[in-house]
């Protein structure tokens, strides 16, 4: 019997499983996909709808933006440093039987400047906490040229970056979504991290 990870890969005609650390250094984390069981956990939120725009950091293969795309309609934008990986995921995109389709950007996450339309950021741990401080300072950054409610959901956040989103003034922490109980040997990372940052400005009335 298929399990989850083979049958959501076989339904959407990719290839995402396996852990990969070939090019993986000191700043860039292995390649390792989120799990289908807490991406569905993640889509019972109701966090991400049609209309949202995500930006997935460290994407990989796809995973995360061919599945919430498929799921919810939402646009997905998945950025990848690794050139290889990132043909992958051009190849999964050639591939792919769903209708919406994702945009896979080939960049290092630090020099990415965050479209005005972005509104949902995800991380599974894709680089090391000092480029990490520099994707929020971008992040930040466009929240402030462009003033819209973001949030940002980190699935098996470490220490240091829990510790550094403690430091972003303009973030509030949401919630969060427990995922231990999915898996066979209970860990208290195995959980999606929920920060926000909220718009206070007015929203027109139409008479």
């Amino acid at each position: 019997m298929e399990d989850k990870e083979q049958r959501w890969d076989k339904l959407l005609q990719i290839k995402t499983t396996g852990r990969d650390e070939t090019n993986a250094d000191a700043y860039h984390h292995p390649y390792e996909p989120t799990p289908y069981s807490v991406l569905e956990r993640l889509l019972g939120s109701d966090l991400i709808r049609k209309g949202d725009v995500l930006l997935d950091y460290g994407c990989g293969k796809g995973r995360v933006d061919f599945f919430l795309s498929h799921r919810t309609k939402a646009k997905t934008i998945g950025i990848e440093y690794d050139d290889r990986i990132y043909q992958i995921a051009l190849e999964n995109l050639r591939n792919v039987t769903s209708q919406v389709k994702p945009q896979f950007v080939p960049a290092n996450a630090e020099e990415y400047e965050v479209p005005p339309d972005v509104n949902r950021c995800y991380f599974f741990n894709p680089f090391s906490v000092e480029i990490f401080h520099k994707v929020m300072a971008r992040i930040i950054e466009s929240y402030y040229e462009n003033p819209r409610e973001i949030f940002l959901f980190f699935y098996y956040p470490s220490d240091e970056y829990i510790a550094h989103l403690m430091t972003v003034d303009e973030l509030e922490f949401y919630d969060e979504i427990e995922c231990d109980d999915l898996f066979k040997q209970r860990d208290n990372r195995q959980r999606i991290l929920i920060f926000q940052l909220p718009y206070y400005g007015i929203k027109e009335t139409i008479l």
